[in-house]
């Protein structure tokens, strides 16, 4: 999973970013510099792979990961404010979801904040930008019909919906054909992505903004973005002090994920084969049969059967041979929609 960091400038972006992949202390030595962009890649927290680790003792444990981007600077020669932030929003088109950090602290000698008025700033940024793509698309569809082109039929109609919401100010993510769509995919409509909104609070601001018009379907959660990059870039055991202090449960990577992964609609399933033990992130509602095909093209051709053991299942019984004596492993078909925690051994043949 891939998630891009959006917000307008002094929201503490780059603040949270940093926070975020200190955590742990080692996970900040991954960042990379990409021309200027900063990208972090980091392992999802899971007890689940730990105790399948533990039972196993493979040679390799692969956690899932998520890949944090964090656009550059933009410096432009016209100076265009609305350049820049087109600029920077084409930037996270190439990722599964967005984090919108919104500010919910004052600057010294500032105004006070605005956080829902940031918020709807930045999210018609991305509606305007969706619909000159849409727009743009639908133009060239029309100039290929009149050159006698082939063109999907399905195509125009779904874009022209696509038109219709935008020209109302409205995002696409609230469309579940329109997300869901294969013939859209490619457009990587930035208002059709799942989106986790930050509010990046002062130190002492541990409540969520009053911010009535944003929309209930959204993951929403407070960060103190300072105070926990401080905390992150401190030793284990003196964040350890620390942590209890400010009434912080867990770390900031800890649970950005978990709401990441929500506002994602994600789940993970698990894998246990000869010398590894890896988890998978699929979107809630998978089939069998994708499932595999994540893991190789090969599985998915000559698929057979998936055989499924939950996790909770398997810590009961402590063995997979075990519980399935207990008949709690099922044989399960290509159409079976894989479920949170399920253990999956696949059968195929080529």
């Amino acid at each position: 999973m891939k998630l891009g960091f959006i917000g307008l400038p002094q929201s503490g972006k780059f603040t949270i970013f940093k926070a975020l992949t200190a955590a742990r202390g080692s996970i900040g030595k991954e960042r990379i510099k990409k021309g200027d962009q900063l990208i972090a890649t980091v392992n999802v927290p899971d007890e689940r792979v730990d105790y399948l680790s533990e039972i196993y003792k493979p040679k390799k444990t692969i956690y899932s990961q998520v890949e944090y981007l964090l656009p550059g600077k933009t410096v432009d020669s016209d100076h265009s404010a609305r350049r820049k932030e087109d600029v920077t929003l084409n930037a996270v088109r190439i990722c599964d979801g967005l984090i919108h950090v919104i500010k919910n602290f004052q600057i010294f000698g500032g105004p006070p904040p605005a956080p829902e008025e940031d918020f709807f700033k930045l999210e018609s940024e991305m509606i305007l930008s969706d619909l000159l793509v849409a727009e743009n698309r639908m133009d060239k569809i029309k100039l290929d019909e009149k050159r006698g082109k082939k063109i999907n039929i399905e195509e125009p109609s779904l874009l022209k919906r696509c038109i219709d919401i935008l020209s109302e100010d409205k995002p696409l993510r609230d469309n579940a054909e329109i997300v869901n769509s294969p013939l859209l995919k490619g457009f990587t409509f930035l208002s059709a992505k799942p989106m986790l909104v930050i509010s990046n609070n002062s130190d002492e601001d541990e409540d969520l903004p009053e911010v009535p018009n944003i929309p209930k379907n959204i993951e929403f959660m407070v960060v103190r973005g300072k105070l926990e990059m401080e905390i992150e870039e401190m030793g284990p055991e003196e964040a350890k002090e620390f942590l209890p202090a400010f009434n912080i449960e867990s770390s900031l990577l800890d649970r950005v994920i978990k709401r990441s992964f929500a506002a994602s609609n994600l789940i993970s399933f698990f894998t246990v084969v000869e010398n590894e033990v890896r988890s998978w992130s699929v979107i809630k509602g998978t089939s069998a049969i994708d499932a595999a095909d994540l893991i190789h093209s090969d599985m998915k051709k000559g698929f057979i059967k998936a055989e499924v053991l939950p996790y909770d299942q398997l810590a009961k019984y402590g063995s997979f041979s075990e519980a399935k004596k207990d008949g709690h492993v099922k044989l399960e078909g290509k159409e079976y929609k894989v479920q949170d925690g399920d253990i999956i051994r696949f059968r195929f043949n080529i």
